[in-house]
């Protein structure tokens, strides 16, 4: 079995697994997700950087879908993100160091002011800027 779709208008449709960027793909995924979550309210779905290939008023999309996933479960996401990290009811920062040749993950919960640097530092890179701030501020109350 396989779906078949087209991507783009006036592209010829064919196999999802052939055409599909992965970006699109994980649109794909998302989409099923959302139709076929009905009313299971105990679910836990778990998203690995499903908005990869999208940014702007797409990734806004993405994260308000899966934010309205997350009221009738949990929703736990990796992303990259600023646009649907700021929808998200909780934030953390997943951190790797290496220590004596070894690789140490944490995961640090984020407070709000906390939130506004990730999420700043998420739209401007290693330089968080004042602006950068105002943009983060921005997207968790948009």
């Amino acid at each position: 079995m396989a779906f078949t779709v087209a991507t783009n208008p006036g592209a010829p449709s064919g196999p999802l697994n052939k055409i599909a960027s992965g970006g699109e793909l994980s649109r794909f995924l998302l989409a099923l997700k959302v139709c076929l979550h009905g009313d299971d309210s105990g679910q836990t779905l778990i998203f690995d950087e499903i908005d990869r290939g999208v940014g702007g008023a797409t990734a806004d999309a993405v994260g308000r879908r899966l934010s309205a996933l997350a009221e009738g479960g949990q929703v736990l996401v990796v992303t990259h993100s600023p646009q649907v990290a700021a929808k998200g009811a909780h934030h953390w920062r997943v951190q790797k160091q290496v220590i004596d040749n070894i690789t140490l993950s944490t995961v640090v919960p984020l407070d709000r002011d906390a939130r506004i640097d990730e999420i700043a530092r998420m739209v401007s890179g290693d330089t968080v800027t004042d602006e950068a701030r105002a943009a983060a501020r921005s997207l968790l109350t948009g």
